[in-house]
């Protein structure tokens, strides 16, 4: 793992403890966690499917996939996120393949899934592009790729401190929909935009900053 790698991981680590204070991250509230349930079913197959989930954090959406009976895999860089979402999965006697790998190049075989996941990740890639490219090389034909992003601050807000060197990340402050879909409109066949800043359930209150998931699907 190079340094910044290393960075990124002890980051991560440090905030895997209160990681699920968030009410989007650890869909504690009954409320939170029926919205989350109902996009995720929205967004994966009806029947049992293949789910990566990369850059899985604690493992929030990796239970809910788990739940509908998809088998799920997830990765992350950090251990101590790994470990608390095996766990999270584990209390509940649910199913899933945990790995500590990188989001970039995810220790997983090409073509070997129906659905890669991923949640509020690619604004902590130096390489955001790149990663698409390999995400989707994932992806068995007919695959889906799910991406939940945004622009997390309001326009002239100060970004909160991250790794050194963050401030070099292509997408550090996040990514709006128009920019993630011009990357990845390219590497499918279709895709869709899903405005979520309105659903004030997802996040445990009113946002003012833009938020959306934009599903692909390959040929």
């Amino acid at each position: 793992m190079t340094d910044s790698g290393r960075a990124i991981a002890d980051y991560w680590d440090a905030a895997a403890a209160a990681f699920d204070e968030e009410p989007d991250h650890g869909l504690r509230a009954a409320a939170t966690r029926a919205a989350w349930r109902r996009r995720v079913r929205g967004w994966l197959p009806g029947g049992p499917a293949d789910v990566l989930d990369i850059g899985c954090g604690t493992g929030s959406l990796a239970e809910l996939a788990a739940a509908d009976g998809h088998r799920v895999t997830a990765v992350d860089l950090a251990p101590r996120m790994v470990a608390r979402a095996r766990a999270k999965l584990a209390a509940a006697g649910l199913a899933g393949r945990f790995l500590v790998g990188d989001a970039g190049a995810p220790p997983v075989r090409a073509g070997g899934f129906d659905v890669v996941l991923s949640r509020h990740l690619v604004w902590t890639l130096p390489e955001p592009e790149r990663a698409l490219r390999a995400w989707v090389r994932l992806l068995r034909p007919g695959g889906r790729l799910v991406l939940v992003e945004g622009r997390w601050r309001e326009a002239g807000e100060q970004p909160e401190p991250y790794v050194a060197g963050a401030e070099r990340l292509p997408w550090g402050g996040g990514v709006g929909a128009e920019q993630l879909a011009a990357a990845v409109r390219p590497l499918v066949a279709e895709l869709r935009v899903e405005p979520l800043s309105g659903d004030a359930q997802l996040w445990g209150g009113p946002v003012a900053d833009e938020r959306y998931a934009l599903v692909a699907r390959l040929c």
